[in-house]
């Protein structure tokens, strides 16, 4: 059985939260209109799931959802403690219809003619809506790129994602690869307590002077254009490069960022570069980034030749009732907040261009189940 809804949205991180609250003041009714589906069993997005020694002093970048300041706290509070509750007070207040945990595998046409898509989810329940906004983000994708006898190595490999803090590290040597701000977090509280090295693909570019608007302003346009094209989103470092951030003033006092270039393989016992040197190390940090959540959009037939969506501000290009937010250009918390008015923006003039029958009041999943 399915239930007929105007939109879902797919996430409840900061995308998807800015999503529901614009919605909602455009006039979309809660539960009626449309729902937000959450994986998560609690709210807070990636943010419930960093590590707990990363404090709100070390917190790279945030900003707050739309019209939220954020409560007082301490530089040392842990941010999986401060922003999950900050999230669900966030939703509390503006009473948004987050149902969870519900994780959706596939979004498609459907069949009966109605132009409406049908998302279905892990647990059998399905949905009728006539537009989707996908914020799934890319916490769930981490990236490790191969290299050869990985399979071999007897140490401890992660990617950061998996990373909970320095103590398991205590007394070994350590390789962190990555030139973003994870990298250099890892850096800065590992090198503390165990000998670290550091490789990335790049050069590294570090800023004396804090981060400027125009360089966010760069970066963006620099993923936007990919995106456009059809491309995957990249990596934005090589254009902001590394401000001077807690983190990074700290792993240069502890004489973390000596960087190595990239290693070519790996050995049983550490890694090895094309010349012949090697290092015997403990454990393999991939501070190598995420790759975008869509895979359940796979249905659509939304990816371009080059593997990525083509987007046309936060619409797919290829599909006016699908839009993306929290990804590619919008992928920074600020970015976000903006995707979420913009999509919320551009559903209401497709709703009213394309007017259909209201949906249902009542439980939603209640009934779909």
């Amino acid at each position: 059985m399915s239930v007929e809804l105007e939109t879902v949205v797919i996430g409840a991180g900061q995308a998807g939260l800015s999503t529901a609250y614009h919605l909602r003041r455009r006039g979309l009714v809660p539960h009626r209109d449309f729902v937000v589906l959450d994986a998560d069993a609690g709210p807070g997005g990636a943010w419930q799931h960093r590590p707990p020694t990363l404090t709100m002093a070390m917190v790279h970048g945030f900003h707050e959802l739309p019209y939220a300041p954020l409560p007082d706290f301490t530089p040392e509070q842990s941010a999986r403690d401060v922003l999950p509750d900050y999230f669900a007070a966030y939703e509390r207040e503006n009473e948004l219809p987050v149902l969870r945990p519900v994780r959706v595998s596939s979004v498609e046409e459907a069949d009966d003619g109605s132009g409406r898509l049908l998302v279905s989810a892990h647990d059998g329940s399905q949905l009728l809506t006539r537009t989707v906004v996908n914020a799934t983000g890319t916490w769930t994708r981490p990236f490790v790129p191969r290299y050869s006898g990985a399979e071999r190595f007897r140490g401890r490999m992660l990617h950061s994602a998996a990373y909970r803090g320095p103590e398991e590290f205590a007394g070994k040597r350590v390789v962190v690869v990555g030139g973003g701000a994870s990298a250099i977090q890892i850096l800065a509280e590992t090198a503390a307590v165990a000998e670290t090295l550091w490789v990335t693909r790049r050069p590294p570019v570090f800023r004396e002077e804090r981060f400027a608007p125009e360089l966010g302003r760069a970066a963006v346009a620099m993923v936007e254009q990919r995106v456009r094209a059809g491309l995957p989103p990249s990596s934005v470092v090589s254009v902001t490069g590394l401000a001077p951030s807690p983190a990074l003033l700290r792993a240069r006092e502890l004489g973390a960022l000596n960087r190595l270039p990239m290693f070519d393989r790996i050995t049983e016992h550490g890694v090895a570069w094309a010349d012949g040197h090697e290092e015997a190390v403990d454990a393999i940090v991939w501070a190598t980034g995420f790759r975008a959540a869509v895979g359940h959009l796979t249905p659509l037939g939304l990816r371009e030749p080059g593997g990525g969506i083509r987007m046309a501000g936060t619409q797919a290009a290829a599909d006016p009732r699908v839009h993306l937010v929290g990804y590619g250009p919008s992928a920074s918390t600020i970015g976000a907040n903006r995707a979420g008015r913009a999509a919320a923006v551009a559903i209401d003039r497709y709703l009213q261009g394309h007017p259909g029958a209201s949906a249902p009041a009542g439980q939603v999943l209640a009934r779909a189940r």
